[in-house]
């Protein structure tokens, strides 16, 4: 299998949430990145301001944000060939799971009765 190698030469902001991409094979991609923009890293790029505050780090030859925020080259490129459309799936699915996991875990309906409290233990004979 071979594994693409590219790198992310520059970027312009066309839109909200969109950066027009340039690669270092002189291919170019548009990406909206709205529908992936959920999790602990790419949540706060929902702010706007704090989106556009995205550059290239010159190390890793990618796009990235002041919080840690980044996203692989390849995937970048492959955007629109399904890896964008992957990613916002994973997180449709990653959202429903963290509702899920919010009821499983003790935000209970008030219908529902609570648990029964711990005892404390017997002492222990010597």
């Amino acid at each position: 299998m071979i594994h693409l190698m590219v790198s992310v030469t520059g970027f312009v902001i066309v839109g909200p949430y969109t950066l027009r991409i340039a690669f270092d094979d002189g291919a170019e991609r548009t990406v909206n990145f709205a529908p992936v923009l959920a999790g602990y890293y790419y949540e706060p790029l929902r702010n706007l301001d704090f989106f556009n505050q995205v550059r290239l780090d010159p190390e890793v030859h990618t796009l990235v944000w002041p919080n840690g925020a980044d996203f692989d080259p390849v995937t970048l490129y492959n955007w629109d060939l399904g890896d964008g459309a992957e990613l916002a799936a994973q997180w449709r699915r990653f959202g429903e799971g963290r509702q899920q996991l919010d009821v499983e875990i003790g935000r209970r309906s008030k219908k529902t009765r609570p648990a029964p409290a711990l005892q404390p233990a017997a002492p222990r004979a010597s």
